[in-house]
């Protein structure tokens, strides 16, 4: 897994993201005491549910997983000029 530039920034922009695609979907939200791991595991499993990211392999779902499949993820969704790609 080669870490991408930025993965951190990618990180908290998907969890910003992340967290109005789930109340626009109305599955949930993320309360401020809500830990980061588990926001971390909910939204990968509703982008794994939704087929919006292809799920890990058994036995690699952790959380340094997770984190660096939702930096893919958001990611793919900016723009190529946005300031976390560069």
């Amino acid at each position: 897994m080669k870490k991408l530039k930025n993965e951190a920034g990618l990180l908290k922009e998907a969890l910003r993201v992340g967290a109005l695609y789930a109340e626009k979907r109305r599955v949930g939200s993320f309360e401020q005491t809500d830990s980061a791991g588990k926001k971390i595991e909910y939204l990968y499993r509703l982008l794994v549910h939704d087929k919006l990211i292809q799920p890990l392999a058994k036995g690699q779902e952790n959380e340094p997983s997770m984190k660096h499949k939702l930096a893919l993820w958001i990611s793919r969704q900016l723009p190529e000029d946005h300031p976390l790609l560069k």
